[in-house]
């Protein structure tokens, strides 16, 4: 019995011992079949990738070979269904490093591209099915109609006979037959009117399979088989089989469809469908135009839903349109993407760095000689290589890589343009108009976000560039898609300028509640805060030379002629239109009114003081008035204020001036139209409504007479300023800031035509705030009588006149008592303020449209002006003359040989007016005269000037060759400082003395 037991016991461990390697070798069989199963499927799915493409083609170009084929079409689709299911079902597990686990993961590679390549390809052949499904409906019925008479030709075979089947068979193939029969012959007729219910065929032949394969019929398949194949190519069971497969594509090619097709399994893999999709979609083997198979897998999602429970209904239809919504904003990112890349630095940019312009040109004319059969090829070597051999050879991945990024974003844009709306449940998606808002968004984005730098503001020259390329590649787009995105970039440019209701652009009234684009309101603050304002304190000056603005550091990352010359101001027009015009002369008409609101303030408060002063300079109490002076509080704070208002005037100049230049480049007919309109515009007090708007249009851009007093003169008007009584007191206080300590630290710069501290800006502002407030003044006054009389007293048609010797008037007494206090406040010891003073002076009757150029030589002969003007160019070291100018109203040598000098008419152009270019003896540089005369004039005018050194050896500022050697020596700089004449400041004689 013992022996028995072990021998059972040993029985048992061997046995145990079996199961336990078997168990251990399926494990392992497991293991490594799991291991290479990977590899597996992954060929399998790169052989369906190309045949499935092969395919699409093929039955794209030959349609009609797609019908006879529809069997071979849904074995593919039944593949390529199983492979994309069995790789979402694995490619979410993740690797488990702990030995305990018993799930064996696959390693799967989540950015494998033939994914997209299989979806895409199920996508296509499905839609080429539904395409034709009444071609493949009628090949089936065309089919059916002659399978009838092949089944009841193999039904009377004699093998058939000789089977002898019973009369269960007998009935079922009679059936068979009959239900062929039946089947209405498409003769022209329309295919999918045709209706016709095969199921009861599929369920007899169906019987009949049962029968045969019965262990208990008399017939066996085998015997059917061989029974009817010896008579024939194709057996009774092989074409019973092809009919049943035929039938299927009658009466169930929808449902056949979709069952092969169909990939709603794939929803309860919805989240690894989007991780892979983002993965892929953009990668380097990824194709963008397969988007659309992966958003159409949505459309199959609720057929997973059970309709006898509404909470899953909900619930699946809410995750498809999530999906949907998903995978929609990575397609839009990766279409932002595409756009970004070519617009980068890296993409469009560096093409446009690389290629020379002489390169250009020469690929030009090379394509259009070649182009003329007649004109042979260029021949010889050129200096540069062709376009597309500049690059170095490194640089050719980067071609590459903006090549493909060009093909992928056209693809891109046909397939969503050409894409069918998603349906999911009740939400409908259109791919063109998420396509459209995607691309003007990231446009709108992408414009504020090149709006600044790192440092501050983007140069408008380079944002204009930055933009005109963005633009090419929305264009680009554009040739791709049917819809006009052009129209739509304007769109976004108009509402970052203006987004305030049309109807008031139309209005010439301030509209109650400002609005304003945010691009142009950035812009235009960073100009206000940052040039006329200068809060960073970078010193900005204006030069009138260059006409720009100048900083002696960096604002932000540029210096400011960067930012405020011309061309530059040119591009801010282009950029941001008449818009963005109005918008910065709004705010700078703000500012300028605040300023001239503190004259108004300042006014007030020195009534008094300004009417003793006015009282004593008209009887000459040289005492009294320097006692009345001494009483005038906040002069040193009024002086920073109108300062301020001139740069605020000379930079909304330059900004008409660069609206000009454009309208002259873009409509020619209305710029000239406007000028030819302001000379015949009536000139009366008060002017018409519909006059005045035509004057400020044309002052807007420049084409006005006197830019600086029109602008101020409709500030005036809007803040309703100049309406008290102490306006008539302005030439005085304007005169009392010639006893300001400013002037100690002023200096003259020859090569910005300017002064140190922008005094030169307080000309514009005295000039342009006299001759605006005067106007303003006639006007109330005009009105008033009016009110008086009740409308009966008639317009004086000279009260234009009036008002322009009223200006004229008030102009003059300035200069009068303004001369009068410089000549009175010079001494022996101090000198250097009389200098900066007398060519402020200077400069004010040349800026100024109502002074003539010889209104200062009443108060001051022109030989000292001479004189100082001399030293400071010949101080110059790129200045050989003194003076480089032949005309007699512009030399003061030559002024003071006429006992009357020429005076100027009021908007008059008898005196010519100096501007950047011109070569006037205190404007502009030697560089910037010599450019416009000729040797022959330098010839004569050297002449002419050594003539006056050689005769005048006395007189006012007459120094002897002792004194010139002396002051060669001493000298360090005759261009600026606060006192560049030495010699003069040492002379003991003074130049003239005054009583």
């Amino acid at each position: 019995m013992a022996k028995s037991g072990r021998t059972k016991q040993r029985e048992a461990d061997l046995e145990y011992n079996v199961a336990k390697q078997v168990e251990k070798m399926i494990s392992e069989v497991h293991e490594q079949a799991l291991l290479s199963c990977e590899a597996i499927h992954r060929e399998r799915r790169i052989l369906l990738k190309q045949e499935i493409g092969r395919m699409v083609l093929f039955f794209t170009d030959q349609p009609s070979l797609l019908a006879p084929n529809i069997q071979m079409v849904f074995s593919a689709l039944a593949f390529a269904q199983y492979e994309v299911i069995w790789y979402f079902q694995h490619v979410g597990i993740a690797s488990s490093k702990s030995k305990a686990a018993r799930v064996v993961p696959v390693d799967m590679d989540p950015n494998d591209p033939t994914i997209g390549f299989l979806l895409d390809g199920m996508d296509h052949l499905c839609r080429l099915v539904r395409k034709y499904i009444a071609a493949i409906r009628a090949y089936a019925l065309s089919y059916l109609s002659s399978c009838a008479g092949r089944i009841r030709f193999l039904l009377g075979t004699p093998g058939m006979v000789a089977l002898d089947p019973d009369a269960t068979l007998k009935i079922l193939f009679q059936q068979i037959v009959q239900h062929l029969d039946n089947i209405p012959k498409p003769q022209g007729e329309n295919i999918s009117a045709i209706t016709c219910d095969l199921s009861d065929f599929r369920k007899d032949w169906l019987s009949i399979l049962m029968i045969v394969t019965s262990a208990r019929s008399s017939i066996n398949i085998r015997h059917l088989e061989k029974a009817t194949v010896s008579t024939g190519k194709e057996g009774l069971l092989s074409e019973g089989n092809a009919a049943y497969n035929w039938s299927r594509c009658v009466d169930e090619l929808e449902i056949q469809l979709s069952k092969h097709g169909s990939l709603r399994k794939l929803y309860f893999h919805h989240q690894h469908l989007t991780a892979v999709f983002r993965n892929t979609m953009f990668g380097p083997e990824g194709r963008p135009q397969h988007c659309c198979a992966w958003l159409g897998v949505a459309s199959s999602f609720q057929e997973c839903a059970s309709p006898i429970v509404p909470e899953e209904v909900t619930k699946i239809g809410r995750d498809a349109v999530l999906y949907v919504e998903s995978l929609i904003e990575s397609i839009m990112g990766g279409l932002e993407g595409l756009i970004n890349i070519l617009d980068s630095e890296g993409g469009f940019g560096a093409l446009e760095m690389q290629l020379l312009p002489e390169q250009a040109a020469f690929c030009l004319n090379n394509s259009s000689r070649v182009s003329m059969p007649s004109v042979k090829s260029p021949k010889g070597a050129i200096s540069f290589p062709l376009p597309g051999h500049e690059s170095y050879p490194e640089n050719n991945n980067s071609i590459k890589m903006l090549e493909a990024a060009m093909q992928r974003l056209t693809n891109l844009c046909s397939v969503l343009n050409d894409m069918e709306p998603i349906c999911v449940l009740n939400h409908v998606f259109v791919l063109r108009e998420y396509m459209r808002d995607c691309i003007l968004g990231n446009f709108r984005r992408r414009l504020l976000t090149v709006l600044k730098t790192d440092n501050d503001l983007q140069r408008p020259s380079v944002l204009e560039c930055l933009i005109r390329r963005h633009m090419s590649i929305v264009h680009l787009a554009e040739q791709h898609i049917s819809m006009d995105l052009t129209q739509g970039i304007r769109e976004v440019l108009l509402s970052e300028t203006f987004s305030g209701p049309v109807s008031s652009l139309h209005l010439f009234d301030k509209p109650t509640e400002q609005h304003t684009g945010s691009a142009t309101e950035v812009v235009c603050n960073w100009y206000i805060e940052n040039i006329i304002k200068d809060i960073s304190g970078a010193g900005i000056l204006f030069t009138p030379v260059h006409q720009c603005f100048k900083s002696t550091r960096p604002v932000g990352g540029y210096f400011a002629e960067s930012v405020t010359d011309l061309h530059e101001l040119q591009a801010f027009v282009r950029i941001f239109g008449g818009y963005g015009v109005d918008r910065l002369d709004r705010l700078m008409k703000e500012h300028t009114a605040a300023l001239l609101n503190c004259i108004d303030t300042s006014l007030r408060s020195n009534r008094e003081v300004l009417e003793a002063v006015a009282g004593s300079m008209h009887s000459g109490d040289r005492i009294e008035r320097e006692a009345c002076l001494k009483q005038a509080v906040d002069l040193e704070t009024m002086i920073g204020f109108c300062i301020e208002a001139g740069q605020a005037l000379a930079f909304d100049q330059l900004l008409a001036e660069a609206s000009r230049s454009v309208l002259e480049e873009g409509a020619p007919l209305i710029c000239s139209l406007l000028a030819g309109l302001v000379k015949h515009i009536p000139e009366e007090v008060p002017e018409k409504k519909e006059i005045r708007r035509m004057r400020k249009v044309a002052n807007s851009v420049g084409l006005a007479g006197d830019h600086d007093s029109e602008w101020v003169r409709s500030i005036l008007e809007e803040v309703g300023g100049a309406n008290d009584g102490s306006w008539s007191l302005l030439s005085y206080m304007f005169a009392t800031f010639m006893t300001s300590n400013i002037w100690n630290t002023t200096g003259f710069n020859i090569d910005t035509g300017g002064f140190n501290n922008n005094i030169h800006c307080l000309a514009r502002c005295i000039s342009a705030v006299i001759a605006g407030s005067e106007h303003v003044r006639l006007e109330r006054e005009h009105q008033q009588r009016q009110l008086l009389s009740n409308g009966c007293e008639s317009l004086d048609p000279d009260i234009r006149v009036s008002a322009d010797a009223s200006i004229k008037s008030a102009m003059q007494l300035f200069v009068k008592f303004a001369a009068g206090i410089v000549l009175d406040s010079w001494n022996e010891t101090n000198r250097s303020h009389l200098v900066a003073k007398l060519i402020f002076l200077d400069q004010l009757c040349d800026i100024s449209p109502y002074l003539p150029r010889s209104s200062l030589e009443q108060h001051v002969p022109y030989a000292i002006l001479r004189s100082i003007y001399n030293q400071y160019y010949s101080n110059s070291p790129s200045m050989p003359l003194a003076l480089l100018t032949a005309s007699p109203r512009h030399s003061p040598a030559v002024a003071l040989a006429h006992a009357s000098p020429i005076t100027r008419q009021p908007r008059g152009d008898l005196t010519p007016q100096y501007s950047a270019n011109d070569s006037g003896y205190f404007k502009g540089s030697s560089s910037h005269s010599q450019e416009r005369l000729y040797d022959g004039e330098i010839g004569s005018l050297r002449s002419i000037e050594l003539k006056h050194q050689t005769v005048r050896r006395s007189g006012p500022l007459g120094y002897s060759s002792t004194r010139k050697v002396k002051h060669t020596e001493g000298s360090t700089s005759g261009s600026t400082g606060p006192s560049p004449l030495p010699r003069f400041a040492v002379s003991r004689s003074g130049p003239i003395s005054y009583k």
